[in-house]
């Protein structure tokens, strides 16, 4: 194997694989990413075995094939410290891959390329294209909810629920629950949900990066495969059934406040300041036309803010993990936001005022 490239188009492609591969690992070729070079492509993979990530560069010069797997990181490092500009020469000699670069060299130890896992394939039973810039919109605005190493291992992940027309995104940690839901071209009379796992959506947000490019998902029975025009990803689905998100959605809440998105914002973020480090509590206590916020700490020190809203119901009492709202409100987009809320017992429901593709769910704190 032996190929020439410019510094620029290695390092990106490297970069996103590098990310995928782990760094403590107990079979020493996941720690190193495959390496083959076929005509004039080279392509890299690199996978935990959870998630596979292939990257794909065309080779301006003719090159001579093979393939190899080397220390992911090492490489990664040694591309990130030439010079923008550099030229990048890499061979395989004696089973060490060779990198020089100007007046650089290096010499990199090698596993052969049929060590190298690869993620089975299953048969594919749904096939479907987006937009990048939707699916990312889509993940953006729910994963932030995910469970991060809970024992209830569906929930450290997001559900994908595909139906006519429409593919819909739920992540929830038992507290709080995120939706957001698309129109999209898809035929398919039944309701059909996986659950991708934490780590394999946080990576294929970060591939999702061309806002007018397209990219095909593949839901299989136990994969997900996106491939866009420079890389295929997989990852494995989580095996376990997503609660019922719909149950969870609180329904005929009678108290409805409108309020200006930024200023709620800021006026939590003031009060967090001297709520509880631990459960982070605040109060809110809504009135006629007002939201007065208030936190306390252990320390016997407090926060109080009002803020005029949109609101003519009557008086409710209720408290909230101020984490959990300024999360859903660093999310949203538009200026004004609708809060549902009941009694001081019930979740709220926070949805942007002017459409409702998004829904949040807040479960209620005892202070």
């Amino acid at each position: 194997m032996h190929f020439t490239i410019q510094r620029e188009a290695l390092l990106k492609p490297l970069q996103l694989v590098a990310g995928v591969v782990e760094r403590r690992q107990t079979l020493p070729v996941l720690s190193n990413v495959l390496l083959v070079v076929e005509g004039q492509q080279l392509s890299l993979t690199g996978t935990d075995l959870e998630v596979e990530l292939v990257g794909r560069v065309q080779l301006e010069e003719p090159a001579e094939q093979g393939e190899i797997t080397v220390p992911a990181r090492k490489l990664m490092d040694i591309c990130k410290s030439l010079p923008n500009d550099a030229l990048i020469d890499i061979k395989v000699d004696e089973q060490k891959l060779v990198v020089k670069a100007g007046r650089s060299r290096f010499t990199l130890s090698t596993l052969p390329a049929n060590d190298f896992p690869t993620v089975e394939e299953g048969p594919g039973s749904l096939t479907c294209s987006l937009e990048q810039s939707r699916l990312r919109r889509l993940i953006e605005r729910t994963s932030f909810a995910m469970a991060q190493q809970d024992v209830r291992y569906y929930l450290n992940g997001m559900l994908l629920e595909v139906s006519n027309g429409l593919m819909r995104a739920v992540a929830t940690d038992g507290h709080r629950l995120a939706m957001c839901s698309m129109k999209a071209a898809i035929e398919h009379s039944d309701r059909h949900q996986v659950i991708v796992p934490r780590k394999g959506i946080l990576e294929l947000a970060r591939l999702l990066t061309e806002p007018d490019g397209n990219v095909s998902i593949v839901l299989g029975q136990h994969h997900i495969r996106a491939t866009t025009g420079e890389f295929t990803f997989t990852s494995k689905l989580v095996d376990g059934k997503f609660p019922d998100y719909e149950r969870v959605l609180p329904k005929g809440g009678d108290k409805v406040v409108l309020g200006d998105r930024q200023a709620l914002r800021e006026a939590f973020s003031r009060t967090a300041i001297l709520s509880n480090e631990k459960y982070r509590g605040i109060r809110l206590q809504l009135a006629a036309g007002q939201l007065k916020i208030q936190a306390n700490n252990p320390e016997q020190e407090e926060a109080e803010e009002e803020v005029g809203v949109d609101y003519n119901g009557g008086s409710l009492e209720i408290g909230f993990n101020v984490s959990y709202l300024l999360d859903v409100l660093g999310v949203m987009t538009t200026e004004q936001v609708r809060l549902i809320l009941s009694d001081s017992n019930s979740s709220a429901l926070v949805q942007e005022s002017d459409n409702d593709d998004s829904a949040y769910v807040v479960m209620p704190m005892r202070l």
